[in-house]
């Protein structure tokens, strides 16, 4: 798969080197690319950095969103013709401290982070994942054929519930669906699994057990 990553800081970047070592081809983006060469050095040969423009009128399959939570509406409102129909992958987490307004709106609202993404980039498919899983875990666990770590994920139909289980599993982890999107708050920051890094039988207890309420 051809994958933009949008947001090339720990989660970003640690995941876009995983994908390149996986074989899937990988643009980094920044405001600044030529500031990402070390990164696209590590990935290898199947990774290059464009501007954030670029890497969505790249036309990539996947595109990962791992920026502030508060950039969300800008980069749905500048790029909404380039990600059309695409898997968009919502890394994102709401926080008030950094993220502001926003944040508390979402936070305080009769619907989830994930959920909220999907309303701005409506004629994507959304799903959730990567953002509940320790950063240096997600850095420093993948490719292992024991002991695996889990990344929960959720998704807004079936080709992106496919493609995310695909891009979790190539890269050494495990994966559990936990629903579709409505079903993923908690995935947010101080919820239930939120900051958790377990063992699939592990993490399975702790959502089934939400879904007992």
């Amino acid at each position: 798969m051809k994958i933009g990553i949008i947001g090339s800081g720990n989660i970003g970047g640690s995941l876009g080197k995983h994908w390149a070592r996986a074989g899937h081809y990988v643009i980094f983006s920044s405001r600044h690319p030529e500031e990402l060469k070390d990164l696209v050095v590590e990935a290898g040969e199947n990774a290059k950095a464009l501007s954030v423009q670029h890497t969505f009128e790249a036309n990539a399959d996947v595109y990962l969103l791992a920026v502030p939570f508060k950039a969300i509406d800008k980069i749905a409102e500048l790029y909404a013709d380039e990600y059309a129909t695409k898997v968009i992958i919502d890394a994102t987490n709401p926080y008030p401290e950094r993220d502001g307004e926003i944040a508390l709106k979402v936070r305080s609202a009769n619907y989830n982070a994930s959920e909220y993404t999907a309303m701005k980039f409506a004629t994507a498919k959304t799903a959730k994942a990567f953002n509940t899983i320790h950063a240096e875990h997600l850095r420093d666990r993948a490719f292992r054929d024991v002991d695996k770590l889990t990344v929960p994920y959720a998704a807004q139909d079936e080709e992106s519930k496919a493609v995310v289980r695909q891009l979790i599993q190539d890269i050494g982890f495990d994966s559990l669906y936990i629903g579709n999107l409505s079903d993923t708050r908690i995935m947010d920051p101080n919820q239930v699994i939120y900051g958790k890094s377990l063992q699939c039988d592990v993490l399975k207890e702790l959502v089934d057990a939400t879904k007992s309420y």
